[in-house]
């Protein structure tokens, strides 16, 4: 027996006196030449050992080589797929016997991987000749976790990566991570387990730790806790949670992401955004839950630059474009940051009217998500329009978008609105249905569209379609119709009721009229109407406002696109005016008024033009059907009165009644037209003669 066991042990020395002794008398060239067989026959790509190697079986496995390269993929040039300056492998021996991996040292020097993409896939795949390139998607699955899933020991001791390069292309942009350390540290399997490291992505450094309770419960399915953390320039991120127990992988945990500049970070994306003040610092947190396929995102704060959000989303990743929804609570909402700037670009406000941006709308990214989000704000401010109370249903599906505000408040009124914008055709299209009601029409036309001449309170109701890549596209080509309905108001810049008393004046005077003094108005008890819009265009023909002493009728334009009003009005007393400071009953008279310019700067006027019109009209309409008897001036003279509505026989009395006029008396505005009428046919009747007869004559 003893001798049995002398022989034994005679074998194991040499066994192990060679395991010292062979590696350093065999030529490297030997084992070379089979470790680049047996690694090229793996990865299904040539791999080349081309600097100094060597190997060692005791006191540990150990491997170290130099100038170490991987061949790049077949059609993706000719730059290999990563390369090394070295490389150092030790494994321990003896713990291999009993199934226990304790890896002593892993280390990769300065290596450098070039991760390229194009049409027929990726060059990072491996497998056997002929499937070394992975199709683009999302790698396959079929990892389990279940109990048995790691039976094996582990330990990791000096594991890491130094200053590795990595660089990536899909042909139209190359991105680059330099400076990458990377450390793993594993005490063993039932350990915890860290991940460190740090990087320069494009310039910007960025680190990053990950930390696992224990890779074994992870393997076998049981609950593990995990913690992750990014830390930046451009972001800093974290999540503590855990990997609930189960077969698949999940997260459940806290998150919270703080991004110091959206724009530094979208231009470091190559995404830059248009020049501003906003978006810049993003904050959020919540809860957290990932499951295969699905993230959801609970009891969530949100804030961006001044906006404070809460609420709940959702996303499901399982169809071909994902899915969000939820709901979003935000005390108040101001969009004047996100619009674009004003053509100015000095911040300082112009009191011209600003022209419609010409500049197109981006809608492509209503074809990157899907949603369907219930938001509801306290206050919600666009440019000098401002809602309260709203409630909106935002829905996107493939590249449509509607928005239903169920309901808001509106300067002192209510309203509901859908709005939709259709990005699916070859050129965009947008739609507008609303019902505003007990509107504050003063304030709301004023936000809207700098327009101060009505005040009252009513509703209007719009349903109008349009089409157009920019704003300027939009306002010009809208179509549809619409009703309006106000009561109880009043329309500033005129008082109608001294209009008709001047009129005789102004005619008498032989002036024009001047406008119509700013601080004037005519109170009206109903006025309302409806319009029909083309190409940017809304016409009306059916205005009408009542009063106790007036109504007026009117028809006119307002140019959406053109931003410019153009509406006449008729008001006709139908009562006396005696207490609006009339000395007579004037029932009938039409004097019509002008309202025309742009949006912020609309004119009031009396329709010189129009009361010339209807004067001479009249007149003339009357002399035909006058008297035959009287004289041809006579005849005109009562037509002119006649049109005036100041014919009237109660003011028809004898000289012997009234006594002789006096020099306060002012001329009849209608004989005195009658007389310039005359005085003009004569001049013109002493021309024709003069020219007749000739200069000689």
């Amino acid at each position: 027996m003893r001798h049995l066991i002398n022989f034994i042990v005679f074998i194991l020395a040499l066994v192990i006196g060679a395991a010292f002794f062979f590696p350093s008398v065999i030529p490297s060239s030997v084992y070379r030449d089979e470790v680049q067989i047996a690694a090229s026959d793996a990865l299904g790509r040539d791999v080349v050992l081309a600097g100094d190697i060597s190997f060692s079986l005791l006191p540990r496995i150990e491997v170290r080589a130099q100038t170490v390269s991987i061949e790049n993929a077949d059609g993706f040039g000719e730059n290999p797929f990563a390369e090394m300056a070295e490389m150092r492998v030790a494994v321990k021996l003896m713990p291999l016997l009993s199934r226990s991996i304790e890896i002593e040292e892993f280390v990769l020097i300065d290596p450098v991987i070039n991760l390229e993409q194009n049409r027929s896939g990726n060059n990072w795949g491996f497998g056997p000749e002929g499937e070394s390139i992975a199709p683009v998607g999302p790698p396959p699955t079929g990892f389990v976790r279940r109990p048995g899933a790691l039976p094996i020991e582990t330990s990791f001791g000096d594991v890491r990566v130094d200053n590795a390069l990595i660089r990536y292309s899909d042909g139209s942009q190359t991105r680059e991570i330099s400076g990458l350390d990377l450390s793993v540290h594993l005490p063993s399997v039932d350990a915890p387990m860290q991940i460190s490291g740090a990087l320069n992505a494009d310039g910007e450094p960025l680190t990053f730790t990950a930390g696992l309770s224990s890779l074994r419960d992870f393997f076998e399915g049981r609950e593990t806790p995990i913690s992750l953390d990014l830390g930046g320039n451009l972001i800093q991120a974290g999540f503590d949670g855990i990997i609930p127990a189960g077969e698949g992988i999940a997260l459940e945990g806290e998150v919270d992401t703080i991004i110091p500049s959206l724009r530094d970070l979208a231009a470091f994306a190559g995404s830059s955004l248009p020049p501003g003040d906003n978006l810049n610092r993003f904050e959020a947190y919540g809860s957290l839950d990932v499951q295969p396929g699905q993230i959801f995102l609970d009891r969530a704060h949100f804030s961006l630059d001044a906006l404070e959000a809460n609420g709940n989303l959702s996303l499901d990743l399982t169809g071909s474009t994902p899915n969000m929804t939820g709901q979003i609570d935000l005390p108040a909402l101001d969009i004047n940051p996100y619009l674009p700037a004003d053509s100015t670009g000095d911040g300082e406000s112009n009191s011209e009217l600003e022209p419609w941006s010409e500049t197109p709308i981006d809608l492509n990214g209503l074809h990157v998500l899907n949603t369907d989000i219930r938001v509801t704000t306290n206050r919600l401010l666009f440019r000098d329009i401002e809602v309260n109370e709203a409630l909106v249903r935002l829905r996107i599906n493939r590249g449509r978008m509607s928005a239903n505000l169920n309901r808001f408040m509106l300067y002192g009124g209510t309203g509901s609105a859908r709005v939709v914008a259709n990005a699916r055709g070859r050129q965009p299209s947008f739609s507008l249905n609303a019902q505003l009601e007990d509107l504050d029409a003063l304030l709301f036309l004023q936000a809207a569209a700098g327009f101060d001449k009505l005040e009252g309170i009513g509703g209007i109701n719009l349903d109008l379609l349009a089409s157009g890549a920019s704003p300027d596209a939009i306002m010009h080509s809208v179509s549809g119709s619409g009703n309006f309905d106000f009561e109880d108001g009043a329309i500033v810049g005129v008082n109608i009721a001294e209009t008709i008393r001047n009129i005789q004046a102004t005619i008498s005077s032989q002036a024009r009229p001047d406008s119509i003094g700013e601080r004037q108005q005519t109170d009206f008890s109903e006025l309302g109407g409806s319009f029909r819009v083309q190409n940017g265009i809304a016409s009306n023909s059916d205005f009408l406002m009542l009063s106790p002493l007036l109504r007026v009728d009117g028809q006119g334009q307002i140019d959406l696109g053109g931003q410019f009003v153009d509406f006449r009005l008729r008001p006709r007393a139908v009562a006396s005016i005696q207490g609006q400071g009339g000395d007579r009953d004037l029932q009938g008279i039409v004097v019509p008024i002008r309202m025309r310019g742009p949006f912020n700067d609309v004119g009031i006027s009396v329709d010189t033009e129009a009361v010339g019109q209807a004067l001479l009209s009249g007149a003339i309409s009357n002399a035909i059907g006058g008297d035959s008897n009287a004289s041809p001036e006579d005849m005109l003279r009562d037509g002119l009165l006649n049109a005036l509505g100041v014919n009237n026989p109660a003011n028809e009395t004898s000289s012997e009644d009234t006594g002789e006029p006096t020099e306060e008396e002012v001329i009849d505005p209608a004989e005195l037209l009658l007389r310039s009428l005359l005085n003009r046919n004569r001049n013109d009747e002493d021309d024709e003669a003069s020219q007749s007869t000739g200069p000689d004559g």
